[in-house]
This record gives C-alpha cells, structure tokens and sequence, in this order.
C-alpha cells in the first residue's frame, strides 16, 4: 500500500480489526520510509460495478464517491458515522447483490435518498435538491410538502 505522505510503497501493517460493523477489515500501517500512519479498510467486492450515467458516459462505481456525496448532505448535521457507515455499506451490498454489473446513476440516487430519509430529513432534502435538480424555491416547497405528507402530494422517489 503507498504511502499517502511521502509514496514509498514500503508499508507495514502494525494492526488488523475488523469494522464494527464486520463488513470491512480496519488495518493501520505505518511507512518504512517516513514513519507516517495511516488507517486502510479492506471490503469484499462481489463483482466489478459499472455506473451509466444520465449523460450516457459509462464509469466504474466508486464507493468513495459515495461516501463524500452523503458527506455534503450531512454537512453539520450530528448523525453518527457508524450510521453513515452503515447506510453506504447496506447500498453497496444492495448494488453487488442485484446481479447486475451495470447500474444506472438513479438506482443510486434512489437507494441514497432511501437511506437519507431514515438517518436525517435535512439531509434527506439537501440530496434532494442535487439529485432532483431543484431550480427555484418552489421545487423545494413542494419536496417539503411531499416529505410532510400534505394532502394530494405525490411521492416519486
């Protein structure tokens, strides 16, 4: 594994635990070189994930995008990381699970909206407003009136 301080591949593994949740395995290294540490995580990977975006491009799924695109909805929000952990696991493993190794970028906003919704509702509709696309102060009055569950709303996510 590269160092991330100076890029000597040279690393020790100094500890391995598992994640609290068992879905990862927590090892910290440390650089022969420069002495820096740092903590990397070892998943299984049922199979290779293709992303279609809305564009037509087609990607490689990145956990990692994920995880900071749930970050910028719970920007200052106080909801537990293990949570947040959780959440994107239980996505992942839905995706991997589906059988298909090509998914489109709804499936995603879907499953993240799905779980946004039970961990925190301003983080629910700050993805929203990205994923949705909202242009005015409307579609976010609208969204709210959905998520409150106002009279002759009707739910597309």
């Amino acid at each position: 594994m590269r160092c991330p301080y100076c890029g000597n591949v040279d690393t020790q593994v100094k500890d391995s635990r598992p994640s609290d949740d068992n879905s990862a395995i927590r090892r910290r290294r440390v650089c022969q070189d420069c002495g820096g540490r740092f903590t990397t995580f070892e998943r299984v990977q049922l199979r290779e994930l293709m992303v279609s975006k809305r564009s037509g491009r087609r990607v490689p799924f990145d956990r990692d995008k994920l995880v900071r695109s749930v970050q910028v909805a719970l920007r200052k929000r106080s909801v537990d990381p293990d949570r947040v952990e959780r959440m994107v696991s239980g996505i992942v493993r839905q995706l991997e699970s589906a059988g298909e190794s090509e998914i489109t970028s709804e499936q995603i906003g879907h499953l993240v909206m799905a779980g946004l919704r039970g961990l925190d509702d301003v983080a629910y509709v700050r993805f929203a407003s990205v994923y949705r696309n909202f242009r005015e102060a409307k579609d976010f009055e609208t969204f709210v009136g959905e998520l409150s569950g106002e009279p002759g709303s009707d739910r597309n996510d």
